[in-house]
């Protein structure tokens, strides 16, 4: 099973050792599945509110991991509502393939859910990102790290923070360390989402009532 660019990046960045990884929106559960196979932590959740997914998920993980060292478990049932109180430890949820406003929801409740536990959370969305940075600074949330992705012609920011709050480590609403690259083809990924993000901006400026001037100011400090 051969993971996207972009699922690949997300599969990299999960290095802490984690009691329970949440592999949300798991679709058809490659992601959990890679994490698995390098038992990336001791119990990978796969979780999708899709019944036909889970149940297609459930057979495959029977079939290929009958002996995982690390534990698995399937939930079919809504991101917001993760039962995280009944599991001990340190957990790492993971939302992905989704706009970065449903994303907000998810990260709100679970929040207000669970307001006295410590989570990590890895976060993928396909727009909204400066929505999401946003309502991440807000929360008082911290940064471990965060990496731009080009996929199939597509641009991703993967980002991954704490909900524990840390002066040292703030969350950029544009980001910070996803401008830095230390090749030419990186350098020219990050020239052309910077591009794109820019042009999007100000084609949603000029036909908008809403003023985005300090949307387009923070991004255009990074050319």
């Amino acid at each position: 099973m051969k993971l996207s660019k972009r699922l690949q990046h997300i599969e990299q960045m999960v290095t802490a050792d984690y009691n329970h990884i949440w592999d949300c929106c798991c679709d058809h559960g490659f992601l959990g599945a890679s994490l698995l196979s390098r038992q990336a932590g001791q119990n990978i959740h796969f979780v999708d509110i899709v019944p036909e997914l889970i149940t297609a998920i459930e057979s495959k993980l029977q079939e290929f991991f009958p002996y995982s060292i690390s534990a698995w478990k399937t939930h079919c049932l809504d991101v917001a509502k993760l039962p995280l109180q009944q599991y001990q430890g340190k957990h790492l949820v993971i939302i992905a393939g989704i706009g970065g406003d449903l994303m907000i929801q998810f990260i709100d409740a679970i929040q207000q859910k669970h307001p006295d536990m410590k989570i990590d959370f890895l976060l993928c969305p396909v727009n909204q990102q400066f929505a999401l940075r946003e309502k991440l600074i807000a929360l008082k949330f911290s940064l471990k790290n965060e990496v731009l992705v080009k996929d199939n012609r597509r641009y991703y920011e993967v980002i991954l923070v704490s909900s524990t709050s840390d002066t040292h480590k703030e969350i950029s609403p544009v980001g910070h360390d996803i401008w830095q690259s230390v090749s030419v083809e990186q350098a020219s990924v990050v020239k052309q989402y910077l591009d794109k993000t820019l042009k999007h901006y100000k084609r949603v400026q000029q036909g908008s009532t809403v003023d985005i001037a300090h949307i387009i100011s923070a991004y255009n400090s990074k050319t």
